[in-house]
């Protein structure tokens, strides 16, 4: 070997040994030695925090890319914001190719753990939690990824948020796999973003489950190409305790999986249970707009087999009594508002998934002026759909 290959070879040897682990132990200083880390962390480095708590007054943040921030796992490791001062971020991310895992945030001003324009990011093993309950003062979101190509969020907890404890909006290429979300208003929320899987999540206790949501007037358009897949939707009746004026201040106590204004969404194979208005929705979007970009109907939204068990029987719905006098003490597990650009491209189910519509005529009508019937659709045995989810390379940078 000459001296110059000789010379290369030592340098892509070394390039690993380059990087620190930058280790950070509870106690007295630790919040400012662990904010002082990730500042002068450099890429490929790895902030390792011991195990036990460490009481915080202020957010952090993260601007330097291909950093590991490392717990010792989520009920070992604990970022305490309870004494936070302003209502910022536990923790925010600004950087790429950050890998999150093993540690906890508690009890936040504002959201747990934001991570803005930040590409290739996995949060794994996380727990966010507002520990006095839900309330509307806590903070909105408990895991919150936006604006990002490459997302991976796993084996995580959220609990408590009074919008949605995991979010992913104007994002794509993402997965959300084997989360544990309770008593947020809604459990996981993908908004405007594409190319996302949801699947073999835990769902249960929030006011809604799974929300797939498209909205006007935000600078990523055109959410479509989701997937919800194997995952448990169960008993999601905790009162909605949204903040006045939030989006999902109207989801419905009681609801399972509501997809609102998205174009191709697949719902099968999921376990739905003791949701009390509707195991799954399908609506358009019904407040005024004004942005000329926007499709308010939901379109190519595809029911598959699932399984169904209890739900429909306490629907927070208008003139419920007459609904479940009418269905027989319990309504269809799908629900569809029936708007719809042509009913061909806006709803199609397995066989065997049975609904009801409320035979809504344009967007922005009253549950009043609804039409109650049966769902008269057509089963079909097949489809197609895209192949979604994270890019290959965020799993591999686990193992």
């Amino acid at each position: 070997m000459n001296r110059l290959a000789l010379a290369a070879a030592l340098l892509c040897s070394a390039a690993p040994l380059a990087a620190e682990v930058h280790r950070i132990e509870p106690g007295e200083g630790a919040a400012a030695r662990l904010q002082e880390a990730l500042i002068l962390a450099a890429p490929g480095d790895v902030i390792e925090i011991g195990e036990g708590r460490i009481a915080l007054n202020d957010g952090l943040s993260l601007d330097v890319d291909g950093v590991t921030v490392q717990g010792q796992g989520m009920d070992k490791t604990i970022l305490d914001f309870t004494d936070q001062q302003g209502a910022g971020e536990g923790l925010l991310v600004t950087s790429d190719n950050v890998t999150l895992r093993g540690f906890a945030i508690e009890n936040p001003k504002g959201d747990g753990i934001k991570s803005k324009g930040a590409d290739n990011i996995i949060y794994d093993s996380l727990r966010v939690e507002w520990t006095g309950g839900p309330k509307p003062t806590n903070g909105a979101y408990g895991i919150y990824p936006v604006e990002s190509t490459g997302v991976l969020v796993q084996r995580s907890k959220v609990v408590g948020a009074s919008d949605a404890g995991i979010y992913v909006g104007q994002s794509r290429d993402i997965t959300v796999r084997g989360n544990l979300v309770e008593f947020n208003v809604a459990g996981i929320e993908i908004e405007n973003s594409r190319n996302a899987l949801v699947e073999k999540n835990i769902a249960t206790r929030n006011t809604g489950g799974l929300l797939v949501f498209d909205l006007p007037g935000l600078p990523v358009m055109g959410g479509g190409n989701v997937i919800l897949r194997g995952n448990v939707v169960k008993d999601n009746d905790t009162p909605n305790f949204a903040p006045p004026g939030n989006i999902v201040a109207s989801v419905r106590r009681g609801t399972g999986a509501l997809v609102m204004a998205n174009d191709g969404v697949l719902i099968e194979n999921n376990s739905f249970e003791g949701n009390a208005t509707a195991h799954v929705m399908v609506i358009a979007y019904m407040q005024p707009f004004d942005d000329p970009r926007y499709n308010p109907h939901a379109r190519n939204v595809i029911i598959g087999p699932n399984a169904f068990g209890r739900g429909g029987d306490d629907p927070q719905l208008e003139g419920k009594e007459a609904l479940l006098a009418a269905f027989g003490g319990a309504l269809p597990p799908v629900l569809w508002d029936g708007l719809a650009q042509s009913p061909e491209s806006a709803l199609k189910i397995a066989p065997g998934v049975t609904g009801w519509t409320l035979n809504l005529a344009q967007p922005g009508q009253s549950i009043a002026e609804a039409r109650p019937g049966p769902l008269m659709l057509t089963p079909v045995e097949t489809w197609e759909f895209p192949e979604v989810g994270a890019p290959a390379a965020l799993e591999a940078r686990l193992k």
